[in-house]
């Protein structure tokens, strides 16, 4: 049985006195349970704070994105070297935000996810569709096209050291959540595709619900078949919010 992940993803939030009393919350209430993994995704200027906070614990750290290049003149950018020199474990690539607002490719989310593999670091590679893509019926080519990137890229084994969140971009702080079913459905493409190319990396690797995660309706979404987790966004600002939701994998699990 596949391990359950709760990542927090905290966007462009917080403070360092903010940032140090989310972590001593989560840690302080982290559920013991096996097969229940936590992880937390700061904005960058955070990172080493709380990098020494989970130190020695089983909270682990990631980031929200990566630069592609390595070093070099790129203002404003970080690379993977960096990451792992503040602690960092996992990285987020493909949020829909980026892909939205920044402009970025699916080929240059794939070179992002084969950087991140390259130096040793977890891609939590983000897939989905928006509202005009799932009323027109193109969730699954939409799915398709962001997986087939990184699969031409860097092939389906790639996937073994990877995670996958699916994000069903109309359900991101809106408040609206797809239902477990429709949920699984998609997640179930999703390994179906995977499968398609190789069964084993299929069915081991990780497959997060990122859509308006709660603590009322985690346990319902984790109990699916083929959802691992969630990657939570305003539900992970709140130590208990994000702990909640942690009790619902516990709960999906007994």
């Amino acid at each position: 049985m596949r391990d359950l992940l709760i990542a927090g993803n905290w966007k462009m939030n917080g403070s360092s006195a903010m940032s140090a009393e989310l972590v001593d919350g989560i840690l302080a209430g982290m559920p013991a349970a096996a097969g229940i993994r936590m992880l937390v995704c700061p904005p960058f200027p955070y990172l080493a704070l709380v990098a020494g906070k989970v130190a020695g614990t089983r909270l682990m750290l990631g980031a929200q994105t990566v630069s592609e290049h390595e070093s070099g003149a790129f203002t404003g950018e970080v690379s993977v070297s960096m990451l792992q020199d503040n602690g960092c474990r996992y990285v987020i690539v493909g949020h829909s935000e980026r892909r939205s607002l920044l402009g970025e490719s699916s080929d240059v989310v794939a070179a992002k996810f084969g950087a991140a593999r390259s130096a040793g670091l977890v891609p939590i590679l983000c897939v989905g569709e928006t509202l005009d893509d799932r009323e027109a019926g193109r969730t699954e080519a939409v799915i398709a096209e962001q997986l087939g990137a990184v699969v031409d890229a860097h092939g389906a084994t790639a996937f073994r050291d990877a995670v996958i969140a699916y994000e069903p971009v109309w359900a991101i702080g809106t408040g609206r959540t797809a239902t477990p079913d429709q949920a699984q459905a998609v997640h179930a493409y999703i390994r179906g595709t995977l499968a398609a190319l190789d069964a084993s990396v299929a069915k081991a690797v990780q497959i997060l619900y990122g859509g308006s995660v709660k603590g009322d309706n985690a346990a319902a979404l984790f109990a699916m078949r083929d959802i691992d987790g969630g990657l939570i966004g305003g539900a992970s600002l709140k130590a208990a919010d994000f702990l909640a939701i942690a009790q619902g994998a516990v709960a999906a699990r007994n």
